[in-house]
Parts: C-alpha cells; structure tokens; sequence
C-alpha cells in the first residue's frame, strides 16, 4: 500500500510541472502568422496579443488585435478581439469586432460584423448583415437576415427574421417567422405555427387558427 501511494506521488510530481506548464500564460503575443509567432499556440495570452496576418493560442484574456487577417483561441475568450475575421472554438465572453465573428460553445456581449455566427447560447447583441445563433438565444439580432435555431429570448429586427424554436419577445421585418411564437410580429409577411400574441402586417399566418388561420392587417390568439 505504501509503494502504491509513494508511485502515486511521484506520478504527481512529474506530471504536474508539466500541467503547470501546458497552462502558463504570458502578458504579450507578437505574430506575424502562425507558426511565426513568440508564444507557441499551444500556450495562453492574458494581456495584449498583435498579430498581422493569424495567430492562433488556446485561452485568451485581453485585447486581440490582428491587421489583416484572423484571431483565433483553441479554448476560450475573454476581452476583445478586433479583426478581419475572429474565430473562438471555446466560449468568448467580451466583444467581437470584425467582417466574420465566430464563437463555439457560447458568447456573452456584442458581436459586429458582416457575419456573426455563435454556435452554442448567446446572451447579448450580434449586429451584422447575417447573424446566426444555433443554441438559446437571450438577446437581441440586428441584421438582414437574423436566424435563431432554438429557444429565444428578446427581440429580432431584420429584413428576414427566422426562429425555428420558441421565440419570446419582438421580431420585426419584412418576413418574420417563428415555430412558436409568444409576443409580438411586425412585418409585410408573419408566420408561426403556434401563436401567442399578436401579428401585425398585410400577410398574417397563424398555424393554431385561434381564432383565425390567416387574416390581412392583423392576427392575435391569446
């Protein structure tokens, strides 16, 4: 028993400096593009991180600032990145300023660009051409084209406005669409296969017919 804990311990002992290691972070990263960058990608930033084509490391805390191309974190965000494109493969918390912004697992704070994509749950505001939500959506969309893919929360103002969840709150557009539909529409074209609330707009569709299917001008069920 005493050999098994003293294995163990010396187990420990060299793995972890290695662990400790893996996960050092440094103040200040310098690229011109990966692999041509002072900290590897494997290590983290937290401070500023200058780059002028792509750089890539696993977490970052701090200001990202790229010239004329992308940033990119392996693991997750928090602060700001500016840039051509900024591409998050864990969670990014802060904001996100660039032609295309990308967040994996989630986004807390403001995504502006041409294209904004958060693949998991989004609380907070994505402002661009196209905006793109995949998990629970509880903000707001700005945008011509704003889609939501599941539950959500807050207000959706575009040319097309698409939810294919449950949608809470306020879409505004020329064609807004929810599967479910609890609050308010506000375009040329509304539809919903479920509604609670009310439709305003010359085409208005609502998919539980209480009390009518489709009515011109305006459509309610409450």
């Amino acid at each position: 028993m005493v050999k098994k804990i003293l294995v163990l311990v010396l187990l420990g002992l060299i793995v972890l400096p290695q662990f400790v290691k893996a996960e050092e972070t440094k103040p200040i990263q310098l690229a011109a593009f990966n692999p041509v960058q002072m900290v590897p990608e494997s290590e983290s930033i937290q401070g500023l991180r200058l780059s002028l084509f792509y750089t890539v490391n696993k977490n970052v805390s701090g200001l990202s600032l790229v010239w004329l191309g992308v940033n990119r974190a392996t693991g997750d965000v928090n602060g700001v990145e500016i840039g051509f494109g900024n591409w998050v493969e864990g969670a990014a918390y802060g904001g996100q300023i660039g032609l295309v912004n990308h967040a994996g697992k989630r986004f807390v704070g403001l995504q502006y660009g041409f294209a904004n994509v958060t693949e998991g749950d989004l609380s907070g505001i994505q402002w661009g051409l196209v905006n793109w939500t995949e998990g629970f959506m509880r903000g707001v969309q700005a945008g011509l084209l704003n889609v939501s893919k599941a539950q959500s929360v807050g207000g959706e103002v575009g040319i097309v406005n698409y939810n294919d969840g449950s949608f809470r709150g306020f879409q505004g557009g020329f064609v807004n669409y929810a599967k479910e539909m609890h609050g308010f529409q506000l375009g040329i074209v509304n539809y919903t296969k479920s509604l609670d609330g009310l439709q305003i707009g010359l085409a208005n569709y609502n998919g539980n017919k209480e009390p009518m299917e489709f009515m011109v001008l305006a459509n309610w069920s409450f």
